[in-house]
């Protein structure tokens, strides 16, 4: 892991939310059309699993939902860590190979996320929020730094703290933004056919559409605060002096 003496910046909601959009607006076709086939693929195959009568194939039906969004998190990290240059250089194939490999890791981070994040709601709301917060950089860890599961939640910890509250303020613009669509959506599907088959294709197309807007906002949030360059403000290492040659 990289150190840099460079400090990490301070989190702006509209300052992340811009980047985001001009994010996803340059890189139109590989976001949203990898976000289609993902989650149409994911949508499809557990659509089928679940129709059948059988918790074993329900919950291979949510194992696969999974892994279909922990995919998809990745390939959006590797993304923003590809453009961060100026310009996009991998392939949409190229991408989602890098993302491969932290597939399980993130998968694991999801569970206990959701469980951590769900238990903390449940004691009377603050504390789910606290969680939410802090824990909401650990999946570009993964990615990017590597690091396992349970050590992402300390980095994200690390990366969050100082600056808790702009990044509470950015993930609530972000989650209202994703509400706002999703309404939209299943107000436009409602007239088109009957119940549940148009509100499951809205939910899909949803889920496609907003995605990458949590994952690029949670990305450039992790890059800002430091991420992938060792702790915050983290010195460079000192460098040995050269030698002088010998004759």
């Amino acid at each position: 892991m990289e150190a840099s003496s460079a400090p990490a910046k301070q989190v702006s909601a509209g300052e992340v939310v811009g980047e985001a959009f001009s994010i996803y607006r340059d890189n139109l076709g590989a976001l949203l059309g990898s976000a289609l086939v993902v989650f149409v693929v994911v949508g499809l195959i557990s659509a089928l699993l679940e129709t059948a009568d059988s918790w074993v194939l329900a919950l291979l039906a949510g194992v696969v939902r999974l892994a279909g969004h922990a995919l998809y998190t990745g390939f959006v990290v590797r993304l923003v860590q590809d453009v961060r240059d100026g310009r996009r250089d991998d392939t949409v194939g190229d991408l989602f190979s890098a993302a491969a490999p932290a597939i399980l890791p993130l998968i694991a981070f999801g569970i206990l996320f959701a469980l951590g994040v769900g238990i903390g709601f449940v004691l009377l709301i603050v504390p789910g929020l606290v969680l939410l917060t802090f824990w909401s950089l650990g999946a570009p860890a993964i990615v990017v730094e590597r690091v396992g599961p349970l050590e992402a939640f300390g980095r994200s910890w690390r990366l969050v703290r100082g600056e808790a509250w702009s990044v509470f303020a950015t993930l609530l613009v972000v989650l209202l933004i994703v509400i706002a669509v999703g309404i939209v959506l299943g107000i436009v599907a409602t007239p088109i056919g009957d119940g549940e088959a148009a509100t499951y294709v809205a939910s899909i197309v949803s889920s496609a559409i907003t995605a990458p807007v949590f994952a690029l906002a949670v990305t450039i949030m992790y890059f800002a605060r430091g991420g992938g360059r060792g702790e915050p403000g983290a010195p460079v290492a000192e460098q040995p002096p050269p030698t002088a040659p010998t004759a």
